[in-house]
């Protein structure tokens, strides 16, 4: 079995894409099957376009391409972060699998010191409204100021004009760079991204019972229950890249539990919600987050009321 995985060609893309592309020749092989997995890279928007992706309505600026690349024929299969993904079906494609999830945190990176440690005043760099809500809530003196670029480009602003960034710990991990997080955020201080830490893996829905079978064994029924409440909450809240929206859900047992928070772009306001049922009912607890924020004024923190 020869498969094409399309892919973004950065650094982090590459890496994340060909690590599940080793996952699935081990799986394939386990089942008897040998296969090879051939990485496709795809050029999207989002990697060309430099300037601010927020307030533009790019959602899904980094996963567009990948997908026409998908229905071109051009691969197999397709593997996306899945934060930016947008929470609406694609037509003719199917997420087949998540993977478990990696660390789902936040990561602050500076010289050495901690959030506290840092003067009053400093300076942290994350393209992120959602970081940039957190950190402010926190520390409101913090001068927070738009980055963007790949990981390297972002690290290499710390020192210069930067004594911090924000970047996502999955990430990080992913690269072989977990040293240069100084300070992991807790999720109750930094509550991540929907999705954040997870991989969607994509198919056509004509894809053959064999690449989906396949695939299938690589996902992963705790994480899939998180990151649907999660996405479930964002879609009912209808909130996009420009807003600061986060949601967090952990599993005990066959129970999960689901924090979603609506912050204001200055941090000094905040909505939280947290829910619990049974892992079957995920979609639900999602949904009845994002409508419980919605009847408490949600829509006023995120700049649409």
């Amino acid at each position: 079995m020869n498969l094409r995985l399309g892919t973004r060609g950065s650094a982090l893309a590459t890496a994340q894409s060909g690590q599940f592309a080793d996952a699935v020749v081990a799986a394939a092989r386990e089942a008897g099957v040998e296969a090879t997995v051939e990485l496709v890279t795809v050029t999207t928007k989002g990697d060309v376009d430099r300037g601010s992706l927020v307030g533009l309505s790019q959602t899904g600026v980094f996963v567009t391409a990948l997908r026409e690349a998908l229905l071109a024929d051009d691969c197999d299969f397709i593997v996306h972060s899945l934060k930016d993904v947008p929470t609406q079906p694609y037509p003719g494609l199917d997420v087949v699998a998540i993977p478990e999830r990696e660390d789902p945190r936040d990561a602050l990176c500076t010289d050495g010191r901690t959030l506290v440690e840092l003067p009053h005043g400093a300076s942290i760099g994350t393209g992120s409204p959602r970081r940039a809500a957190q950190l402010l809530a926190v520390r409101p003196d913090l001068d927070v100021r738009p980055l963007r670029g790949n990981v390297d480009t972002r690290l290499g602003h710390i020192g210069d004009d930067l004594d911090g960034v924000v970047l996502a710990a999955a990430g990080l991990n992913r690269l072989g760079r977990a040293a240069d997080a100084t300070e992991p955020l807790s999720v109750s201080a930094m509550v991540p991204a929907p999705g954040q830490g997870a991989l969607a893996i994509e198919i056509r829905s004509d894809a053959s019972d064999a690449l989906r079978e396949l695939l299938a064994t690589l996902d992963h029924a705790a994480t899939r229950a998180c990151v649907t409440a999660e996405r479930e909450a964002l879609r009912v809240l209808d909130a996009g890249c420009a807003a600061p929206v986060a949601a967090h859900a952990t599993v005990d047992g066959d129970r999960l539990t689901l924090h979603t928070r609506v912050i204001g772009q200055d941090g000094r306001l905040a909505l939280n919600e947290r829910n619990s049922g049974v892992l079957a009912e995920a979609a639900a607890i999602g949904r009845q987050s994002g409508f419980s924020l919605l009847g408490r004024g949600a829509e006023k923190l995120m700049g649409r009321a």
